[in-house]
C-alpha cells in the first residue's frame, strides 16, 4: 500500500525527541516490509529513503494528500476534516480535558487508559542505529538519558539515587547549569553533564553502562531510552509510572508489589530492573545491578521493541480503516484535566 506519513516537524533530527525519531524508524520499516511511504512534514526536512513533501500548515490538509496515498498516518492531530483512511498516534498526554478522534492510536496501554482508550502501539527502535552492543564489555557507571531540563524526568532523583549507592552517573541530554526551566545549578563531583550526544557517542556510553537510572515523576506516555537502554543489556531503575511497568513486565509473570489507590504499581521487580517509588529501594537495586543478565536484557528489547514489529502492528491498523472501521468504538475521551502536580517519589 502507498501510506503518507504526516508530522508537523522536520526530519531528520539530531535530538531525543521521540516522535520524529518513531516517524523517521516507522518510515523505513514499512519501506522494508515493501511499501510505498512519503513523507509530508515542515520546510528543511530530508530523507535519503522515501519521497518529501513540504506541509504547508495554513492550508487544509486534505488538499495537501496525493490523490494515490493508500492510507495517511498522522502524528500530529489534522486540525480539517480528512478523506481518506487515516489514524493518529498520540504521543503525548493531554493537558486539558478533550475527546480524541475515534481513530486514535496510543503509544503504552497506561496512556490509552488514562486518555480512556484501548488501542496502542509501542513504539520500536531501528536496531542499524545502535550497532552491536558489546554485551561483555567492562560495565563502570549508570546513566540517565532523556531532557533533563524538564522536572517530570526528575533527573535530581537519579542523581541522589547514584549518589546514596556510591556510584557515578553520566547524564546524556542535560547540562550542569539550566536556567531554561528554572535555575538549577547541580555540583555533585559524582554526576557528569553530556548534552545531547551524537549516536556514536551515545552508542558508547550505553556500552559501558551498568543501568539506566530513570526515575521518573509524571506518566511517562512510553519512554524510548528504556528500550535503548535495554538493547545495550543495561536494566532499568525507575518509578512506576506511566508505561515503565509494562514495558518491563511484558509476559515475565514477576512478583508485583499491590498496586496505589490511584492504580499505580507501588514496585515492580523482574529480569529487567526495578520499579520503585522508593528511593531507598532503587539505591538497593542499582547496587546490585551486575546480578542482571546483560544478555537476557538484549533479547528482550530485540524481541519487543524493534522497528518491524511495530511497522507490523500499525499495517493491521491501516488495513482496518481502509476497511472503514474506526479504531475506537466510541471516541477516546479524557473527562477532566489532569492534575499537573509531580507524582510521589521519597525515600
Amino acid at each position: 500500500m502507498k501510506i503518507l506519513l504526516v508530522c508537523n516537524a522536520k526530519i531528520p533530527i539530531n535530538t531525543y525527541d521521540d516522535k520524529e525519531r518513531i516517524l523517521w524508524w516507522l518510515g523505513k520499516a514499512l519501506i522494508h516490509a515493501g511499501h510505498d511511504v512519503v513523507f509530508l512534514v515542515k520546510k528543511g526536512s530530508e530523507c535519503h529513503f522515501a519521497k518529501v513533501l513540504i506541509l504547508d500548515e495554513k492550508k487544509p490538509v486534505d488538499d495537501q494528500i496525493p490523490h494515490d496515498i493508500d492510507v495517511v498516518h498522522f502524528h500530529c492531530e489534522p486540525q480539517t476534516p480528512v478523506s481518506k483512511p487515516y489514524l493518529i498516534t498520540q504521543h503525548d498526554n493531554a493537558t486539558e480535558a478533550k475527546t480524541f478522534d475515534r481513530n486514535t492510536v496510543f503509544v503504552s496501554a497506561r496512556q490509552a487508559a488514562l486518555h480512556g482508550g484501548s488501542i496502542y502501539v509501542h513504539p520500536g527502535i531501528d536496531f542499524s542505529e545502535y550497532g552491536t552492543p558489546e554485551l561483555q564489555n567492562r560495565r563502570m557507571y549508570f546513566h540517565f538519558l532523556g531532557n533533563a531540563a524538564w522536572s517530570g524526568k526528575n533527573v535530581r532523583g537519579a542523581i541522589d539515587i547514584a549518589s546514596r549507592a556510591g556510584t557515578r552517573l553520566h547524564v546524556i541530554g542535560g547540562t550542569r547549569v539550566n536556567f531554561r526551566k528554572g535555575l538549577r545549578i547541580t555540583l555533585s563531583p559524582s554526576v557528569r553533564f553530556h548534552g545531547v550526544l551524537n549516536p556514536e557517542g551515545r552508542n558508547a556510553m550505553l556500552n559501558s553502562s551498568k543501568g539506566l537510572i530513570f526515575p521518573v515523576i509524571w506518566h511517562e506516555p512510553f519512554g524510548l531510552a528504556i528500550a535503548e537502554s535495554l538493547y545495550f543489556g543495561c536494566p532499568v531503575f525507575g518509578t512506576p509510572y506511566g508505561a515503565l511497568p509494562e514495558l518491563l513486565g511484558k509476559k515475565m509473570g514477576s512478583g508485583r508489589k499491590p498496586h496505589t489507590g490511584n492504580g499505580t504499581v507501588e514496585a515492580f521487580y523482574c529480569d529487567f530492573g526495578c520499579l520503585s517509588i522508593k528511593k531507598s529501594e532503587l539505591v538497593e537495586a542499582v547496587k546490585n545491578a551486575d546480578s542482571y543478565d546483560r544478555v537476557k536484557c538484549h533479547e528482550y528489547a530485540r524481541e519487543y521493541f524493534s522497528a518491524g514489529r511495530m511497522a507490523q502492528e500499525y499495517l493491521h491498523l491501516y488495513e482496518q480503516v481502509m476497511t472503514g472501521l474506526p479504531i475506537h468504538l466510541e471516541p477516546p475521551a479524557l473527562a477532566e484535566a489532569p492534575d499537573d502536580k509531580l507524582l510521589p517519589f521519597g525515600d
